[in-house]
């Protein structure tokens, strides 16, 4: 028999140790490659068409992630149905951590407004970051003869049934603003639902339509132009880039506080790992300098934070506006 100290066997032994360390090595690389995250593009889900103010901070952040990580964001606009085409999507889309998509108020409110609608907001998601809020202001054409929110009642009162509002789709910030303003102010007035703020304030500034509540973002340029008149904010204080507006408690409306907020989210089950990856990113690129100066321009109040933060958020929002909606009977058109 050999002995422990025999050269073959010591040969044996080392060769044989080498082959399994390289085995080891070779089986550990594609391991390694898969837990790289991400290492090919992500696929943004925007469910509003190009121009409004999902779209607007969509590609912001986008592109501030894509600079991050080395790889392509892809907005893709899927707009419809109130966000419902491009929620569903990422609902049925694998929870590989590669599709997410960016949410706005209508998501929690659509299953409250239409019985149709086949998604649970909180339970078919995985909640990412809270990305910011931005107020709405509330337009008017200016062939619109009130110059400020008590007059715009007065005149809507004396032609009860015979004026509009836009909104960006039922459920959306604009929706909920205007059926706030009527149930608070006693309205008899119709909502004109479009696919998107874009539209929407579109036909605002045509006079098809006479009166929007829309974000500041995308209203208030047209107001400095004098292609609409600003009647009054929508948040708790007045905004720093229109001071001169009243807010809508302000104007005589107690509780009337609405803003357009927006959150990053996952299909349901993605893995808890990569959403703190991705959340880790997304708070990166909301702390950059260039990016917080930009969306302060736009009148957009950062958040950020944990998904556990975006978690409470979204199931808070929920049960408010169910008790909105179960007060005011507003539903989908």
């Amino acid at each position: 028999m050999y002995g422990e100290d025999d050269p073959l066997i010591g040969l044996a032994t080392r060769l044989g140790t080498a082959l399994a360390l390289l085995a080891a090595l070779s089986a550990g690389a594609p391991a390694a490659d898969a837990q790289k995250y991400p290492s090919h593009a992500l696929r943004l889900i925007v469910p509003v068409p190009p121009g409004g103010g999902v779209d607007i901070l969509s590609r912001a952040i986008g592109q501030k992630v894509a600079e991050s990580t080395g790889v392509p964001v892809v907005v893709d606009n899927k707009p419809g149905a109130s966000a419902v085409i491009g929620t569903e999507l990422l609902q049925k889309s694998p929870p590989d951590g590669y599709t997410l998509m960016m949410a706005y108020s209508a998501h929690v409110t659509n299953p409250l407004l239409n019985k149709n609608v086949r998604y649970d907001p909180i339970a078919d998601f995985t909640p990412v970051v809270h990305v910011g809020y931005i107020p709405l202001i509330l337009v008017v054409h200016p062939s619109v003869p009130a110059n400020s929110v008590q007059e715009l009642i007065a005149l809507i009162k004396a032609k009860p049934g015979q004026m509009q509002f836009a909104s960006g789709g039922a459920g959306a910030g604009a929706h909920l603003s205007g059926e706030l303003f009527k149930y608070l102010a006693g309205l008899d007035l119709l909502h004109i639902p479009y696919k998107g703020n874009a539209p929407a304030l579109a036909d605002v500034l045509g006079g098809q339509v006479p009166i929007m509540f829309d974000t500041i973002t995308t209203a208030l340029p047209h107001v400095k132009e004098g292609k609409l008149k600003a009647l009054g904010v929508t948040g708790a204080a007045r905004s720093a880039l229109a001071p001169e507006l009243p807010t809508m408690i302000e104007a005589g409306l107690p509780g009337f506080e609405v803003s357009a907020w927006y959150v990053v989210l996952l299909p349901a089950h993605t893995p808890p790992d990569l959403v703190g990856a991705l959340n880790g990113e997304i708070n990166k690129a909301l702390g950059d300098a260039e990016l917080r100066a930009r969306f302060a321009a736009q009148g957009v109040e950062i958040v950020g934070g944990t998904p556990q933060r975006v978690d409470g958020f979204l199931r808070t929002e929920t049960e408010r506006w169910r008790k909105v909606v179960q007060a005011t009977g507003m539903q989908a058109e």
